[in-house]
């Protein structure tokens, strides 16, 4: 059987949803791309679901039918679909090229080859530069210019792969290491370890009594299509999906010496040595050393304390100031992965998500939470089926109705995702909007106007006294769609005056709020929350990658409204 990855299940469904819309075949596309959406956020792989229950257990999935699973069933076991295919054929253009361009939709794509005959970037590229594109019947020059501007963006992304969809794989590889006789600690280092958004390859350390046993698994594993480098404490292999894994065996007594190296940041390591220097020692991957004698290296802990510092988390290691903040004992005590309490943004099947308001709610409280924010999309995101005055009204009767079943288990909260119009105004009317326990806003369209334009509308937003929070402030998509242009330390001065709460998004492909301004947040009193966005019940595990984001920016407990109990969360909030 193939090795199948959750994000190349959810591509090839996203794309197969993309061509039935081409093809105008009404329903199935956005049946395809919710299916998408779903799995590609998924905590558990796939392929482990249908070898254990089979077309059965993949109709679990929120959002998979009978025709879908079995679309599933059909790429797990032959690494193809027939459908996508054949669609291929009749639209033969590289969608994983052409979808990565912002505004570049299924209908544009199609115009564009049938009229230029544009089937890949390359394509897109040349009729873009030589003009072709504004001569179009409903593009213009406008349009042209802003696909040149998405051609350079996906060109500066590179093939960075996101964190958060690429952790469950990283997280089976060393699972699976673990399992190997004689092998006594298997851990994460690099980039993936510090938690960056993206990451390039992964480095993996382990310490082992026969470093040959846990090579050979490694190298043989059945996602590998490509062995780089195979040596006796040092293997590099290539797996599907294109991501790069090295693996290094080392001793224990320089265990905390070679994780702290091989964890990074480059800056961070760089500052460490020279405070080593500073004091006559040497410090590199096998210790920390006073002339020829090792004085630490089996932990990292060892080493910060023998420099006189406190522990450094690996979130905070990119020489930003935590060195100097750690000798002086003076490191934030940052948010921990199991401090929340709440989740405020929270989508359910009354909009674009998957599940019931009642589904959503046992899976929060199956997570641990004791309460979320029910925040479907409003009337103006016309394509999610969002929420006029009359349906939110009848949405509250029913959060009603389920807080009295669900009493001493989770408080639902009544909320919103409410649109920010092109002026600033909002999608729904205040007299709505008061009645709502958590009213967040927030961008979905007109992505590109001027920067003072775009500041003045956020502003003009949060500047409402019915708002509470403001959801993806910058309303990037990783690799896909960069930040809207505004003056992001205007909008952290109107939120702290305010008392606007500003998001960190935990989607992994959004991460919104960005560390560097999570940070501008703690050094203005401006208080966060940390949301999953949940579009399905099993969406609520991504939280992890909002809390990895709010520690990059040096954010601790007091700083995020959703790890207070909820009567202290629900007065901190301005209304």
């Amino acid at each position: 059987m193939p090795e199948i990855s959750n994000q190349s299940i959810a591509e090839i469904l996203a794309f197969i949803g993309e061509y039935l819309e081409m093809q105008k075949v009404p329903f199935k596309p956005r049946a395809y791309e919710k299916a998408a959406q779903t799995i590609g956020a998924l905590e558990e792989e796939v392929v482990s679901m249908y070898k254990k229950g089979g077309v059965p257990a993949l109709k679990e999935i929120p959002g998979v039918g009978q025709s879908i699973a079995e679309a599933i069933e059909e790429f797990i076991t032959t690494g193809k679909i027939k459908q996508y295919e054949e669609l291929k054929k009749k639209t033969p253009v590289r969608l994983d090229e052409l979808a990565r361009i912002e505004g570049l939709g299924p209908k544009s794509i199609e115009k564009l080859y049938k009229e230029l005959g544009v089937k890949n970037l390359k394509d897109l590229e040349k009729a873009a530069k030589e003009g072709k594109i504004a001569a179009l019947p409903g593009f213009g020059k406008k349009s042209e210019e802003k696909i040149l501007k998405g051609i350079g963006f996906a060109e500066q992304s590179g093939q960075r792969f996101i964190l958060g969809y690429t952790m469950p794989r990283i997280r089976s590889v060393v699972a699976r290491l673990e399992a190997v006789k004689g092998v006594s600690k298997v851990t994460i280092a690099g980039s993936a370890r510090r938690r960056r958004e993206t990451i390039g390859d992964v480095d993996i350390l382990a310490v082992a009594d026969r470093p040959g046993a846990i090579m050979k698994t490694f190298i043989t594993m059945p996602e590998v299509i490509n062995i780089i480098a195979n040596g006796e404490t040092k293997s590099s292999v290539k797996i599907k999906g294109g991501l790069n894994i090295d693996l290094r065996v080392v001793k224990a007594e320089s265990y905390g010496a070679a994780l702290n190296y091989f964890t990074g940041s480059k800056d961070h390591n760089v500052a460490l040595r020279q405070v080593a220097m500073k004091r006559g020692w040497k410090l590199n991957e096998y210790g920390l050393f006073k002339g020829e004698k090792a004085i630490a290296g089996k932990t990292e802990e060892e080493i910060y304390a023998k420099f006189g510092m406190d522990y450094i988390e690996p979130e905070l290691r990119e020489n930003t100031g935590e060195i100097d903040a750690a000798r002086r004992h003076a490191l934030p005590h940052i948010i921990g992965y199991g401090d929340l309490l709440g989740d405020l943004q929270v989508q359910t099947d009354w909009t674009d998500g998957a599940d019931s308001i009642e589904t959503m709610a046992k899976a929060a409280i199956a997570r641990g939470l004791k309460y979320i924010a029910i925040t479907d999309h409003t009337k103006r995101l016309a394509m999610t089926h969002g929420l006029d005055e009359k349906r939110i009204l009848k949405q509250m009767a029913e959060i009603d109705k389920l807080n009295k079943k669900f009493a001493g288990k989770i408080k639902i909260l009544k909320g919103t995702e409410c649109d920010i119009l092109k002026d600033g105004t909002l999608d729904l009317p205040d007299s709505t909007l008061a009645k709502l326990d958590v009213v967040g806003v927030s961008v979905h369209s007109y992505f590109n106007l001027p920067r003072a334009e775009q500041t003045e509308r956020v502003k003009r937003a949060i500047a409402n006294p019915c708002v509470d929070i403001l959801f993806h402030p910058t309303g990037r998509l990783i690799n896909k769609r960069p930040p809207i242009d505004i003056d992001i330390d205007e909008v952290i001065a109107l939120a702290k005056k305010n008392g606007t709460v500003l998001e960190a998004n935990a989607f992994p492909d959004r991460l919104d709020l960005k560390e560097e301004y999570i940070r501008k947040c703690m050094e203005a009193g401006v208080k966060i929350s940390i949301d999953s966005d949940a579009h399905a019940a099993r969406h609520f595990y991504l939280l992890e990658w909002g809390i990895a984001q709010a520690r990059r920016g040096w954010a601790e407990k007091k700083d995020v409204v959703n790890a207070w109990p909820v009567e202290k969360m629900l007065t901190c909030l301005k209304k």
